[in-house]
């Protein structure tokens, strides 16, 4: 069995690891960690745990923690990673962190988008960027993986197919997209309060949004390009949905480009064959964030509107699974090699 821990297991994405892998069969969780609710059992916080993980809330000493498991999941705020990162390498275990301490190339493109200084930019090269259906060869050999962020997750799953092929604009992307309140994690925040957030729908943080340049990065990446070639718009909105995440990625089609929305959809179908989360929509098919509710898949919708010449796409995921905690244990099954859809492979709930 593989001995588990999760840091900061009482977030949103903390409960959501802890649902997923009490039911994994090849997964033992030994340890969940939480300031604010150390040393009460885990089913006095999220009641609906109860008679189902007999576990407390632990303090979180590093040392201790890290040598009882085989991988840590870490689930806290952008800063608090390095150290549990350090230690997990000292200690030879498999460490996945689902913040944003280790998804840039770049220590100082990190702290200039999280105006927070990074403590340990030397182990950055050591990071996997786990996106599984790009990066699945990299994830197996990894020591350190980076669990990408929820947006950037249906960003780049969007367009990966068509990325350094000639066949869009891929420095200039508009990408619109719309999130759940869960997105905002589990605290205070007045506009995810009810009253804010019911019967309402707003962007925020319009052209400055920390996943913008974790989008350029991999982006860039695919394409051939350097990240400082990239330009995207990016414009996020809040939703009055709990969970999902649909992300409409608009590209111009380079000059002299001819395709058409048949040979589009061929292109993803055949770029994704045998991926058993991501599906391609038929034609007139356009993703539902419904559809996705509490599960890993994504479903992507593809068209060329040939009025403007560009290429449309729509990806519709769960942000706290395929876009969090999902994603991280597909990458743990891939680490131990084990089926990648071992315990994440149910479909959403409906309706």
């Amino acid at each position: 069995m593989i001995r588990a821990a999760i840091v900061g297991a009482t977030g949103y994405t903390g409960a959501e690891l802890v649902r997923l892998l009490s039911r994994h069969p090849e997964v033992k969780l030994v340890g969940l960690t939480s300031q604010q609710y150390a040393g009460q059992p885990y089913e006095n916080v999220f009641h609906h745990f109860a008679d189902q993980v007999d576990l407390h809330c632990s303090p979180q000493h590093i040392e201790e923690i890290v040598a009882d498991a085989d991988v840590l999941f870490l689930a806290v705020p952008h800063g608090l990673s390095v150290p549990w990162v350090v230690e997990s390498l000292r200690q030879g275990k498999k460490v996945i962190d689902l913040g944003a301490d280790f998804r840039f190339r770049r220590a100082d493109v990190y702290e200039k988008w999280y105006s927070t200084h990074h403590d340990a930019p030397e182990l950055l090269a050591e990071a996997v960027y786990g996106l599984p259906e790009l990066k699945r060869e990299a994830v197996a050999k990894a020591r350190v993986v980076a669990n990408p962020g929820c947006y950037p997750t249906a960003s780049v799953l969007s367009v990966a197919p068509i990325l350094g092929k000639g066949i869009i604009n891929e420095g200039r992307l508009i990408i619109d997209a719309k999130s759940g309140v869960s997105g905002a994690g589990r605290k205070l925040n007045t506009p995810s309060l009810y009253a804010e957030a019911n019967e309402n729908i707003n962007a925020y943080n319009v052209g400055k949004h920390r996943h913008i340049p974790e989008i350029e990065q991999e982006i860039a990446e695919r394409a051939g390009l350097q990240a400082d070639q990239m330009a995207i718009s990016f414009t996020p909105h809040l939703t009055p949905m709990t969970r999902g995440i649909l992300a409409t990625v608009y590209a111009d089609i380079q000059a002299g480009v001819k395709i058409t929305t048949d040979e589009l959809r061929q292109m993803y179908q055949e770029f994704y064959a045998g991926e058993f989360f991501v599906h391609v929509m038929k034609e007139g098919v356009w993703p539902h964030t419904k559809w996705s509710y509490g599960s890993n898949h994504a479903f992507i919708g593809v068209t060329v509107e040939e009025r403007t010449g560009r290429i449309i796409v729509s990806t519709a995921i769960d942000n706290l699974v395929k876009g969090a905690s999902g994603q991280a244990i597909q990458n743990m099954n891939i680490l131990f090699g084990l089926p990648e859809k071992t315990a994440i492979e149910a479909p959403g709930m409906f309706p």
